[in-house]
């Protein structure tokens, strides 16, 4: 029997990528348009996937980095969008983002999802 166990997922989008292209290249009113069909999907996922939510995240900004000597930089990444969620293992968690409209209409490309130690 398993233990339920608390899962931070990151949702990652490669900003100079194929699906970042394909949005840029769409006029304002497509970006708006399939906006407002990802917010929809969205909150259809979050509400059939309620109970295993803890924690809803949101989407992660621009960043800095501080090296070992202090120096603080901006840099990019893959991280967009982040989550804590509780499932009874880890491909179990995995598997909860099947599909989800992040990468399937929205411009992710995949979700990372490790477990919260401790």
């Amino acid at each position: 029997m398993s233990v339920e166990t608390h899962y931070l997922a990151v949702f990652t989008s490669d900003k100079t990528g194929p699906k970042w292209r394909a949005w840029r290249a769409m006029s304002e009113a497509q970006q708006a348009e399939t906006a407002r069909l990802g917010v929809a999907a969205v909150a259809e996922w979050e509400a059939a996937h309620r109970d295993s939510i803890v924690f809803q995240g949101g989407p992660l900004g621009p960043t800095k980095r501080i090296d070992d000597d202090g120096a603080v930089t901006d840099m990019v990444n893959l991280l967009t969008v982040f989550m804590i969620v509780r499932a009874d293992s880890h491909e179990a968690a995995a598997r909860l983002f099947e599909g989800h409209p992040h990468m399937s209409i929205f411009v992710c490309d995949g979700v990372e999802v490790m477990p919260v130690l401790g």
